[in-house]
């Protein structure tokens, strides 16, 4: 394991902690965005996170990819809506607010504890060299 390894590994971690965030975020701001019956609601994101050389030490994650939920929706009757189909129904998408809302809470935790670990090392590294300079 190089020296400046742990500050690589947080970087990936507080990148995919970024991407998350990103994906919830975005997900609840469309949780009420509405569509006609006819056409796909807004779909979930999801966000998959990898490994990179899992017990390496030194590989760190990077982001696999990103999945969309469902865009079925469910149909909501609202017909004063403008997109209302001809029996007043509208296609919401189909996302929970409070489990995004836990969602969003670990994202963040995650991104504040790889946070704290680069602060971490950076100010051992910087202690470090002080005793050079001595």
């Amino acid at each position: 394991m190089g020296v400046f390894d742990t500050l690589g590994i947080s970087a990936s971690g507080l990148l995919a902690h970024r991407k998350w965030l990103d994906a919830v975020s975005d997900n609840i701001s469309n949780i009420n965005t509405t569509s006609r019956t006819n056409e796909a609601a807004f779909q979930e994101r999801f966000i998959n996170a990898q490994a990179v050389d899992y017990g390496s030490g030194s590989g760190g994650v990077r982001v696999a990819g990103t999945e969309f939920g469902s865009a079925e929706g469910r149909l909501v009757f609202e017909p004063d809506n403008p997109l209302a189909d001809k029996d007043g129904y509208v296609k919401y998408p189909d996302i929970d607010l409070g489990e995004q809302m836990t969602q969003l809470l670990m994202a963040q935790r995650g991104y504040q504890a790889n946070l704290a670990v680069v602060e971490r090392a950076t100010s051992t590294y910087q202690a470090a060299l002080q005793l050079g300079r001595r």
